[in-house]
């Protein structure tokens, strides 16, 4: 099977990885995620503006170029191969795969201002009971005249410290494991102001991203709200963590090749007793190791971009099979990583300890490597 880039999907690619090795300097980045805004605006409108890749897989009506799953992994790897941390996952795969397939004026209007880089979303789904099972819900929502009413918590909602928009799952019906009955509510937000009913504490996470708690007591939105069909926003939302779990792990594949690159490059210059530590088998051997899981990372990846349009149960298998491997593709790197360049390894100076840690995230992120590997089994009984 050919597993090449199109000609476009080629310049896409050079197009992304050339802006970001000239624009996007790594002092700079972790500077604003550690004592600014927690991102770079003028960054992010820029990936629109002069690159146009925030509406790279969004559809051509709202001013994107109606990319698919390859598009995907191209911009996701390039973005992890540089370690962005502005919010392209959260904004463009979750919030713009959602709203897409929900339709209708509200949702059009956010579309067109992700891809014009003007709006930001979030999405508030896991809760403090719910582990990885997003449809495992507490938070509820119920129709007051012409309103809806939402009561309930989230918890590590990524992106919301950032965000002009919030997508919110709530129950609407049913029991609270029940895959039917969820419910999806746009939500205008400015995070400097939150509205009445919702309380947020908000944070700097391990990965140097920014992410809040969210309580809602009584909070009153509109009845337009609400995205699509009430109580059936299960299978859109099922699969916008599917695509976004696609999306952290091509993500990963960018931050491993960079991490092995930096780290034979290291082993190459630091000597001991006289000679390259890269010279010494027992590493040469330890590097190939990293490679070796680097290239099975990278097939997985493969996996979920074929199957991200196939039928559900074949699609989630694949996610899952794809998110296990990267989990612990991104443990074995990463750590080896650290090893191999000794104590400097963690210092804030050398670039390796930034993506060390954006790596461990990745492996919690959206499940670990034993829920999917869980969530495998149990579908393949389906």
């Amino acid at each position: 099977m050919d597993f090449g880039l199109s000609k476009e999907q080629e310049l896409l690619r050079d197009s992304v990885t050339g802006f970001l090795s000239h624009r996007y300097d790594l002092a700079r980045s972790r500077t604003a995620a550690t004592t600014g805004a927690g991102w770079q605006p003028d960054v992010w409108r820029a990936l629109s503006e002069e690159l146009g890749i925030l509406g790279a897989t969004l559809p051509e009506d709202v001013g994107g170029m109606n990319g698919g799953p390859v598009e995907l992994m191209v911009v996701a790897e390039a973005l992890g191969h540089a370690l962005v941390v502005e919010p392209y996952v959260d904004t463009v795969v979750l919030g713009g795969g959602m709203l897409h397939r929900s339709g209708g004026p509200r949702a059009h209007a956010v579309l067109e201002a992700i891809a014009s880089g003007e709006a930001v979303t979030a999405f508030a789904a896991t809760e403090p009971t719910s582990g990885y099972d997003f449809h495992d819900l507490t938070t509820t929502a119920r129709r007051d005249g012409g309103e809806w009413v939402i009561d309930g918590a989230k918890i590590v909602v990524t992106s919301a410290p950032l965000a002009t928009h919030l997508l919110v799952t709530a129950r609407t019906a049913g029991d609270r494991r029940d895959t039917a009955g969820l419910s999806l509510f746009l939500v205008e937000f400015d995070p400097a102001n939150p509205p009445a009913g919702v309380e947020m504490h908000s944070y700097r996470t391990i990965d140097d991203r920014r992410a809040s708690d969210l309580t809602f007591s009584g909070f009153r939105v509109p009845a337009d709200a609400l995205l699509g069909d009430e109580g059936g926003a299960w299978p859109s939302v099922s699969l916008g963590i599917d695509e976004a779990t696609t999306a952290v792990a091509a993500e990963a594949v960018g931050l491993m090749r960079k991490v092995l690159a930096d780290t034979v490059e290291y082993t190459k210059q630091r000597r001991q007793f006289g000679h390259p530590i890269g010279s010494f088998q027992a590493l040469q051997h330890r590097m190939v190791d990293m490679y070796m899981e680097l290239e099975q990372a990278i097939s997985a990846v493969y996996l979920a971009v074929m199957h991200l349009e196939a039928d559900d149960l074949v699609r989630a298998r694949s996610v899952s099979a794809t998110k296990a491997t990267i989990s612990r593709a991104a443990r074995f790197i990463g750590q080896n990583a650290v090893q191999l360049h000794g104590g400097m390894g963690m210092t804030e100076e050398l670039a390796v300890g930034h993506y060390f840690k954006r790596l461990t995230a990745i492996e919690y992120e959206f499940g670990t490597a034993d829920h999917h590997i869980a969530r495998y089994a149990e579908l393949t009984k389906a």
